[in-house]
């Protein structure tokens, strides 16, 4: 395969096919990322987006996805509260505010939130809008169509749902709900105007097959963000014994999905921290978004490293 040539086609307009991007497991890793960081420079230049999260809602989920340690099929503990409210939530993204990230993202456990608890959510991002320059995400499970309407009134800007990982392989991490409920809720997303972040976790047992199944799956949809996260097994999850992704397989996965999905910020989310680079290489090689600070339940780089690092590559933070 000539990868110069793929590239340049895909700059040109078209798209790739199942079978090239089959092909680019097997390619030269720098060769790869060279490409994908060049798809990178044309489709959103310098730009790189950094975000962060707060937990808004924690306890055991009555969802069984067996990556998550506050699935109901887990047994690590877990910090268990209520919605959290507009002046705890507006102090926490305070803190945060003027430090180089664009986006804050309220994320609860659980399948779907109550009317009453989309109510509060909306009461904290509009606390967001008008205290703060961040632009509100959230990620609350499987909204419906009113949900969706309610949030965009209160300013809501982007909303993130994981398809997490292939339709074929999703029925072995998770059974209580299924890739067409996720796909649903992305598709309303984009109807009713708002963006949408959608990715996965890898290392949990997928193929590569796989891996390209879930990017093409993402390229028909077209979300404007694709979060990847690598596995950080949990004690007490169903997961708990697998080993963490290598560096150089995160970085062929960021590539083949930067030429799969060229138009998307492909987002290094969960996992950077045991990577000795804390994920540059990957902000090389076609990942020009990241989620800073703390995850959910693992730990994350902190603000300033990632300041710091992000801009010596000479990206201009958004």
């Amino acid at each position: 395969m000539n990868l110069q040539k793929l590239t340049r086609r895909i700059i040109n307009g078209e798209a790739i096919t199942r079978e090239e991007a089959t092909a680019l497991v097997d390619a030269p890793l720098e060769e790869l990322c060279a490409g994908a960081d060049e798809l990178r420079r044309h489709f959103q230049g310098n730009q790189f987006d950094m975000c962060a999260i707060l937990s808004v809602k924690g306890g055991r989920c009555s969802e069984n996805c067996k990556f998550c340690a506050q699935s109901s099929c887990s047994s690590a503990s877990v910090p268990t509260f209520e919605i959290r409210d507009r002046e705890y939530v507006v102090a926490d993204a305070k803190a945060r505010d003027g430090k180089g990230i664009s986006r804050y993202c309220q994320v609860s456990s659980g399948r779907k939130l109550s009317e009453k608890e989309v109510a509060q959510i909306c009461d904290n991002v509009r606390g967001l809008v008008e205290e703060t320059s961040f632009a509100p995400c959230v990620s609350l499970g499987l909204l419906d169509r009113e949900d969706l309407i309610t949030l965009k009134e209160a300013g809501v800007k982007r909303v993130h749902n994981n398809i997490e990982t292939s339709p074929k392989f999703f029925k072995e991490v998770c059974t209580s709900h299924t890739t067409d409920d996720k796909i649903k809720v992305m598709r309303l997303v984009h109807e009713l105007g708002l963006e949408l972040c959608s990715g996965g976790v890898f290392g949990v047992g997928e193929t590569w097959e796989d891996r390209i199944d879930m990017a093409f799956t993402l390229a028909e949809i077209q979300p404007e963000s694709v979060p990847i996260n690598m596995l950080k097994a949990i004690k007490g999850t169903p997961l708990e014994e697998r080993k963490i992704l290598s560096k150089d397989e995160v970085r062929r996965i960021i590539a083949i999905f930067k030429y799969i999905l060229p138009k998307s910020s492909i987002r290094f989310a969960a996992g950077r921290d045991v990577l000795d680079d804390t994920g540059i290489a990957c902000f090389e090689g076609g990942s020009n978004a990241t989620i800073t600070g703390d995850m959910l339940t693992v730990k994350g780089i902190s603000v300033e490293e990632d300041v710091r690092n992000i801009e010596k590559l000479g990206y201009v933070l958004v």
